[in-house]
């Protein structure tokens, strides 16, 4: 939490809320997603995303179309300029870590470091089926 405390800091001046990169890195990660799709990957109630939503279109980094395959759904694009608004953003904050590791960190604690990203990767992106249930968490 303390280094992405950091990173937040290390953001350009006037950059668009975490909320609003969230959206746009999903876009470019995934592609085209309707809104109820996004809503989901980004784990936000639609009346929240409804909100980002018209912000991120009117600042021109994000479209709205209609669906081919269902005329009632709307599709929602990253746009050249969001693109560009989130690599900008990224490697602001990329240029802050590389060079900090190559100041404070070994090379083996760089090594460490990737190996144990790798690792909360896969951590982040695990969905547990519906027949596994999470075991409490006992702190003691």
């Amino acid at each position: 939490m303390s280094l992405s405390r950091r990173l937040r800091t290390e953001r350009p001046p006037g950059s668009l809320s975490l909320s609003g990169l969230g959206l746009l890195g999903t876009l470019y990660r995934q592609g085209a997603l309707v809104a109820t799709q996004l809503a989901v990957e980004e784990r936000l109630q639609p009346q929240s995303l409804s909100r980002l939503l018209a912000d991120l279109q009117q600042a021109r980094l994000i479209a709205r179309t209609r669906s081919e395959f269902d005329r009632r759904e709307i599709q929602i694009t990253l746009t050249e300029k969001g693109r560009k608004v989130l690599i900008d953003d990224t490697a602001a904050r990329r240029a802050w870590l590389d060079n900090t590791m190559d100041c404070a960190l070994t090379a083996a604690e760089r090594k460490t470091l990737l190996a144990a990203s790798l690792i909360m990767l896969k951590l982040a992106a695990y969905e547990p089926t519906p027949a596994i249930k999470a075991r409490p968490i006992f702190v003691g």
